[in-house]
């Protein structure tokens, strides 16, 4: 099926970056919004309290099937915002480790923010998305 996301790298900007610069949908893309991903069980508690990596990898599990009741996965993902509950980079480039990972070679444009506090208890990661799929 083909892909609505058109990621755009620059070659006027460093390399260093592990994201595409931007990202583009077709005008008869159908865009998804989603809330922000959380590391909750089916329980409705946080999962792996007080370890990032486990919370970022519950996030993006969680993030997968939010896009799935879309319509979309992982490589229809437009942009990403990753929350960490921290204000340590070593603890914000965990987080991201996961999360670019999971995504492998669809490097989506993306933001890594430490803030200081997140929704739920115990919660240290959250991760925002937008998507853009094909109805065809």
């Amino acid at each position: 099926m083909p892909r609505a996301v058109t990621l755009i790298r620059s070659t006027s900007l460093t390399d260093r970056a592990e994201y595409a610069y931007a990202a583009t949908a077709p005008a008869d893309a159908r865009l998804v919004f989603l809330a922000g991903s959380c590391p909750l069980g089916l329980d409705g508690f946080v999962v792996g309290v007080g370890d990032i990596a486990t919370q970022a990898a519950k996030c993006v599990e969680n993030l997968a099937i939010a896009l799935a009741e879309a319509g979309a996965e992982l490589t229809d993902v437009l942009s990403t915002r990753v929350l960490v509950a921290s204000s340590q980079r070593e603890d914000l480039v965990a987080a991201w480790r996961v999360v670019r990972d999971a995504f492998g070679e669809h490097d989506a444009p993306s933001t890594l923010l430490g803030v200081t506090v997140l929704g739920y208890e115990n919660q240290l990661v959250e991760i925002e998305a937008v998507a853009a799929v094909l109805d065809r």
